[in-house]
């Protein structure tokens, strides 16, 4: 009896499979087999090859799938075997320095690291109620958001710019300048040349300490997303360690646009200029994976770039969801900007949730007396430079317009100039 039982153990199990029906562009319709949403997928092309897929949705012949690499090479009736287990990638200090593609393979030319623990690319939601509180200043090394828009360690901030403004030098200067343990940088979506640029250019000596997930324009929808997803996933793994992380994920417009691709080809209906309701949740859930973690666990500091076309940063609706579910937003002016103010934060239009439980009561104060004096006369300004103002009138804009020159002063910071958190406050007693 034992020995019969040893030999259906040792039987090899069965792989159910089913074929290639149909192909809609990027999207394959497979016969025959079941899975869930979200299951990994094999399919074999006309060479015998096999390219990885995943499971997006379900219709009448059987399963939506999106091949990471595209479908070409693939052929009516081609084999499709499905792999159930939710995605999984491979995590390890050998990423430190690195920089991989959105599949997880090294594309920095070096040999692949050695990673031996498993993580899941999908997180389970965390639980409110065992995330630390937000209790303490996350140094940027920025001088305008040190002093003016204070970020907390475990922070989900936005960062609004139009094109050409100015974000990824000041992505940069933060990953170079943040007091942070490990920096994973997301670049989803973005043009390639930027990559290496991004990485040489402007990471610099903190490449280190870096991870980088690279999965540029030309990568297929799904790859896209994924790349996303291992970027918060590698987060998560080093928090769990008690690092302190600093996330930059380069754009969640661009995330949004491959979200967008996907929910479209598994059949959902667009609802806001052609993005389907699920983008929407799906953008929320990939933030609220930031933040403070549990007791002996790190934080995940997460700066997300947005996308606003045409500088609306109103009717835009993925600038206005991330807005709303994260803890505070820059806004970089292109006024500012034209202006050689870099870099060029709109302070009046910038808002840190948490500031006033991570500075203390001077620090606030002192912020808060910069931003009104600031905010006025720029509301003022017109006014002031067609002669409409006669000095004396106005004993706050007096004010304000004699302190600009120290103000603006403190707003202007060079590339290549790190400014720490108390430098910050010194600087913004002396500017007001």
């Amino acid at each position: 009896m034992l020995a019969r039982i040893d030999r259906v153990l040792s039987v090899e199990q069965v792989r159910t499979f089913g074929r290639v029906v149909k192909c809609d562009g990027e999207v394959l319709h497979s016969s025959l087999v079941k899975a869930p949403v979200g299951a990994k997928c094999v399919i074999e092309n006309v060479d015998g090859a096999e390219l990885s897929g995943e499971v997006v949705g379900f219709d009448n012949s059987g399963l939506v799938i999106m091949a990471e690499r595209g479908t070409r090479g693939v052929i009516k009736g081609s084999r499709v075997f499905v792999r159930p287990r939710p995605p999984e990638l491979m995590v390890g200090e050998g990423m430190l320095g690195r920089v991989f593609n959105g599949r997880g393979e090294a594309i920095d030319g070096l040999r692949p690291p050695i990673l031996r623990q498993g993580w899941p690319m999908i997180a389970a939601s965390k639980n409110p109620l065992s995330r630390q509180r937000l209790e303490a200043p996350f140094d940027v090394g920025v001088r305008s958001i040190n002093g003016l828009l204070t970020i907390g360690t475990g922070m989900r901030v936005g960062l609004f710019a139009g094109s050409g403004v100015g974000k990824t030098t000041l992505l940069g200067m933060i990953a170079r300048f943040a007091r942070a343990d490990v920096v994973v940088v997301g670049m989803i979506g973005e043009r390639g040349r930027e990559v290496r640029e991004f990485i040489e250019c402007h990471i610099g000596e903190a490449r280190e300490k870096a991870v980088v997930i690279a999965s540029p324009a030309d990568e297929t929808a799904i790859s896209r997303v994924h790349g996303a997803y291992r970027a918060i996933a590698v987060a998560e793994y080093f928090r769990a360690a008690g690092k302190t992380v600093l996330l930059m994920v380069d754009s969640l417009t661009r995330l949004a646009m491959a979200l967008r691709e996907v929910a479209l080809a598994a059949g959902e209906p667009p609802v806001a200029r052609g993005y389907p309701a699920s983008v929407f949740g799906a953008l929320a859930a990939y933030i609220e994976r930031a933040g403070t973690g549990g007791d002996h666990e790190g934080s995940i500091t997460g700066i997300y770039t947005v996308l606003v076309e045409g500088d609306d940063h109103i009717a835009d609706p993925i600038a206005d969801t991330a807005r709303s579910v994260m803890d505070g937003h820059i806004v970089l002016s292109r006024t500012l900007a034209e202006a050689a103010i870099y870099p060029p934060i709109d302070i009046a239009a910038s808002l840190s949730r948490v500031m006033g439980a991570v500075v203390s009561d001077e620090h606030l104060q002192l912020a808060t007396k910069f931003r009104a004096l600031w905010t006025y006369k720029q509301q003022k300004q017109d006014a002031v430079d067609f002669g409409g103002y006669t000095p004396g009138r106005d004993a706050v804009l007096d004010e304000a317009l004699r302190k600009a020159p120290a103000m603006e002063a403190f707003l202007r910071q060079a590339v290549s100039e790190e400014v720490s958190l108390a430098a910050s406050i010194d600087a913004l007693k002396i500017a007001i």
